[in-house]
């Protein structure tokens, strides 16, 4: 293993690890607040200090990492399913499914992917409590994310529709949904993988996104998009460099992520 794909390993590790224990190596809840030191400088209390509201920013830190490092990956997971669904599908199935996976797909496809997330979420009720924010913008980046991957599963299951172990599979009676579930699904499951992992990183930054513009996760439940709203206030920062700790971390992650997949590409 190279010292970059070391590294990259131990940042994912120096991130997830205290994120998953957010629970009980967290000074305080990440709600809770404390009125006797609000915007107070790091201390003993405190060690990244606290918000205008006296949260313990080590506290919600530690709890965004967790909500935004789950988020992307459930999220990446079902826009991997509906790809998976989508593409499979307008391959096996012939001309009018797809083409209109064709039409679906390009017309997502060409407008640009972060102005139409925008634009539904903005559509959406914004006025909505913590848990249903978290789902709404689970949902929607799943269900906005498949057209791309889309394209490669299809490109993919057309290249094997033709192969000799499907072929195989229909002389011995295999026919319908049950081929394309048992013998054509396990054959496109590396292209499937390749789609997860590479749309991580994607839907991280486009979480974080809608969080700074307010879209995203509501308070009072922290994600580094709520997190890195902050930096609006410039006077902040020089006050208080560990306001910076969200978009840090941001940065470490993806580029460990980068890393990672550039390694697994170069590999494949």
């Amino acid at each position: 293993m190279s010292r970059a794909r070391m590294a990259a390993w131990i940042v994912l590790a120096l991130i997830l690890g205290p994120a998953l224990a957010a629970g009980w190596i967290a000074p305080a809840p990440y709600h809770r607040q404390f009125r006797e030191a609000i915007a107070a400088p790091p201390s003993a209390d405190h060690p990244l200090g606290t918000d205008e509201l006296g949260r313990d920013r080590l506290s919600r830190l530690l709890h965004a990492t967790r909500v935004s490092l789950l988020l992307a990956p459930a999220a990446a997971l079902l826009s991997t399913l509906l790809a998976a669904f989508a593409g499979a599908s307008a391959a096996w199935l012939g001309r009018f499914p797809a083409g209109a996976h064709q039409v679906s797909s390009d017309l997502l496809l060409c407008l640009p992917w972060m102005f139409l997330l925008l634009t539904v979420r903005a559509a959406l009720p914004l006025d909505v409590e913590p848990l249903a924010s978290l789902v709404i913008t689970f949902l929607l980046l799943g269900a906005l994310g498949w057209a791309g991957p889309s394209r490669v599963v299809r490109a993919a299951a057309a290249s094997l529709r033709n192969s000799d172990f499907l072929l195989l599979a229909r002389a011995q009676g295999v026919a319908g949904w049950r081929l394309l579930s048992r013998h054509l699904m396990p054959a496109l499951r590396p292209v499937l993988a390749a789609q997860f992992w590479t749309s991580i990183p994607l839907f991280i930054l486009a979480e974080a996104n809608l969080g700074i513009l307010g879209l995203g996760v509501v308070e009072p439940l922290p994600s580094w998009g709520g997190l890195l709203k902050e930096l609006e206030n410039y006077s902040a920062i020089a006050e208080n460099p560990f306001v910076l700790a969200p978009a840090a971390l941001l940065l470490a992650c993806v580029w460990a992520m980068h890393v990672l997949l550039a390694r697994k590409e170069r590999a494949a």
